[in-house]
């Protein structure tokens, strides 16, 4: 039995597959996911071929410390913002192996929300080594912590897929 559902599991199998064989790397930054993408990446045998490192950066003191993001950036854009996803995964990318990497911070909820960002707003940002960016800001809705993260999941899946197609 798997931990995540089949679709996620067939994503990640096709990272897996498609990069082991074209030789790259992945990295993940992650905030409200707390390491559920690193974990749906490694869920797959073979994956250590692929899987470079994972950072799980829940508090903003260490988003600082282990991906650079600015506090400056913090304190004018917030956590859950585009600015802070670029520099969480520009860190991730640059702080690892990796040839790729995702990041991820939003509000899974169920408390956490206000007017301006809401419960279900995640921002997501992935970045290859050539240095194209993907940036995707995702409003799931209140559709409940477990759901929101999964979401996440697979958007930032499909984004690291994006930037490697088979």
């Amino acid at each position: 039995m798997n931990l995540f559902p089949q679709d996620i599991i067939s994503t990640a199998e096709a990272i897996i597959r498609d990069f082991t064989a074209a030789g790259l790397m992945v990295s993940t930054a992650e905030s409200c996911t707390g390491g559920l993408i690193a974990g749906a990446l490694t869920e797959i045998s073979g994956s250590s071929a692929v899987v470079d490192r994972g950072f799980v950066t829940y508090t903003n003191s260490a988003k600082i410390e282990m991906l650079g993001v600015q506090a400056e950036t913090l304190l004018r854009f917030g956590a859950v913002s585009e600015e802070t996803a670029r520099q969480m995964v520009h860190g991730a990318l640059f702080r690892s192996r990796a040839d790729i990497a995702v990041a991820v911070t939003g509000i899974a909820g169920p408390g956490g929300g206000a007017a301006e960002k809401p419960v279900g707003l995640v921002h997501l940002a992935a970045k290859s080594r050539d240095g194209l960016l993907i940036h995707r800001k995702m409003l799931y809705g209140d559709i409940g912590r477990r759901d929101v993260r999964l979401a996440t999941i697979r958007t930032a899946l499909e984004m690291v897929r994006a930037l490697h197609p088979a």
